[in-house]
């Protein structure tokens, strides 16, 4: 994933000796313009947050966490609370929707989808939030004695999140850390800024006590550090780039403070020779240029069988040349452009390091991909045969519209170049052995795993990241965890009584 905060904010002054494209979502000290990726032009601009304000946040929220365990010290006067705001995020969804294509540049025909998806989520987190929130008792009961584990919010929450599906990112860390009972706060992209003041505006609608919600516009990595660094921030959550995963894991370095971190990936699938080409590449090309392939957990490489090899090119070809690249805002569209000029230049320096080391295009025909429009950051999907695993194209996260394809003589060896990368957060196996399907997903080294699917993160699992692409766990119940301390009660009788 991309940092939440990857545009630096500069002054005046200093911003010519930035690269030209930084200045795509910052302009000033004091304000900070979304470009939209379709247009390359500004469609939005917020203001800053000063410092000296953003430092004052976290005592706000102290504040604010003080009083929300009194006014709602139940957990079903919180769910209550969260029930009605994703009531509202539902009904305002078309609104959404749109202003998510307009600054992220995704699909209009998708960006619906991902509301719709954010709400369903949210009901699972709101349904089990009894069960694992209920008292822990340790079995073999005493007489005179009784034992038990409960657990406790932590008090003040900092989320930092990305702009490529800013609310579901948003919701798997913000509703379990409402109902847990804590205090948040929320520092969104300025790709995507709008997305905390809707939030902010539902759930105070929805009755959430002044405060306990409070969000921050900011561009400048120093003022985020400062907040990072603050003695009244409990627990940090992290959605982005390992690079940015880093640094707030070292500005939080100096203090004891849980960190959360959702980082990159280079997601492998594996072909066996087994399955139906044609399924299966429809399956795998939606899976990696899917939201132009902006997704921690698309398909990023593909290991196919000698034995299909061939035939799998074929279907994949096949399959791309339906797609149709265009403005997102028009409902045939199905690919639209990637984040920035930053993006699209490092994703054709990829693919151009790759066909210098030997990859073949084997993009097949297709009018939209041929004729781009002029403005904006559109490339076109890329189909890549003929690489090898010590490419760039196959070892480094790309964030878009790319298939590389690499043939292999055995499930032994798909095996070993799954495993041969940084990063770890997904991986399928595709088959018509689900048998043989679970052995191998059992043997790569990935948080989830895949046999016929991608690209899904169901809500009862654990979504967590192995090597570079992260530590600690969202969704499902074990995604609560990170947002309570847990206190042990060992109470004894008094004698005689």
């Amino acid at each position: 994933m991309i940092l939440a905060s990857t545009y630096a904010l500069t002054s005046a002054s200093a911003k010519s000796s930035l690269p030209q494209d930084w200045t795509a979502a910052i302009m000033s000290l004091e304000t900070l313009s979304t470009i939209s990726p379709t247009t390359n032009s500004a469609v939005i601009t917020r203001q800053a947050l000063p410092p000296q304000e953003i430092v004052r946040l976290p005592a706000i929220g102290q504040e604010a966490f003080a009083s929300y365990g009194k006014s709602h010290p139940t957990l079903g006067s919180r769910q209550e609370v969260v029930a009605k705001a994703l009531d509202l995020l539902s009904r305002r969804k078309d609104v959404l929707a749109k202003e998510l294509t307009e600054q992220m540049g995704r699909p209009i025909a998708y960006t619906g989808i991902e509301i719709d998806t954010t709400v369903k989520r949210g009901q699972y987190l709101n349904r089990i939030a009894g069960e694992v929130f209920a008292e822990d008792v340790p079995g073999d009961p005493e007489k005179g004695f009784r034992r038990f584990i409960r657990r406790e919010p932590v008090g003040v929450v900092l989320i930092i999140f990305a702009w490529n599906y800013p609310y579901l990112i948003l919701i798997n860390s913000l509703l379990p850390a409402l109902l847990a009972g804590n205090a948040v706060i929320l520092k969104p992209s300025p790709q995507t800024p709008t997305i905390v003041e809707h939030m902010s505006e539902i759930f105070t609608e929805a009755g959430l006590p002044k405060n306990v919600l409070q969000y921050f516009h900011c561009g400048s990595p120093s003022h985020v550090e400062s907040i990072v660094r603050s003695p009244q921030i409990n627990h940090i959550c992290f959605t982005g780039s390992v690079a940015g995963g880093l640094a707030v894991q070292k500005a939080a370095a100096d203090r004891i403070v849980n960190v959360g971190l959702e980082l990159g990936g280079k997601d492998p699938a594996y072909v066996r020779p087994d399955v139906e080409p044609h399924w299966a590449a429809s399956e795998i090309v939606d899976g990696a240029i899917f939201n132009s392939g902006q997704s921690c957990c698309a398909i990023e490489r593909v290991y196919v069988h000698n034995d299909i090899y061939e035939p799998f090119i074929s279907a994949c070809k096949a399959t791309l040349s339906k797609y149709k690249v265009g403005d997102p805002m028009d409902k045939s569209t199905q690919i639209g452009p990637v984040i920035s000029a930053r993006a699209k230049e490092s994703i054709r320096s990829q693919i151009d390091e790759a066909l210098k080391a030997g990859a073949k295009d084997e993009t097949p025909p297709n009018s939209s991909f041929e004729n781009l429009p002029q403005q904006g950051n559109f490339i076109k999907p890329t189909l890549l045969t003929h690489v090898n695993n010590s490419m760039s194209i196959m070892q480094d996260e790309t964030f878009g519209p790319v298939i590389p394809i690499m043939s292999v003589p055995s499930d032994t060896a798909a095996v070993k170049y799954m495993n041969d990368s940084q990063f770890g957060l997904t991986a399928s196996i595709w088959t018509k052995d689900v048998g043989v399907g679970e052995e191998l997903a059992g043997k790569v080294e990935a948080g989830t795993v895949f046999v016929n699917r991608s690209d899904f993160p169901s809500p009862d699992l654990a979504w967590t990241g192995w090597k570079d692409s992260g530590k600690g766990v969202t969704l499902s119940r074990f995604g609560f965890e990170q947002f309570v301390k847990l206190k042990s009660f060992h109470l004894k009788d008094y004698p005689g009584r």
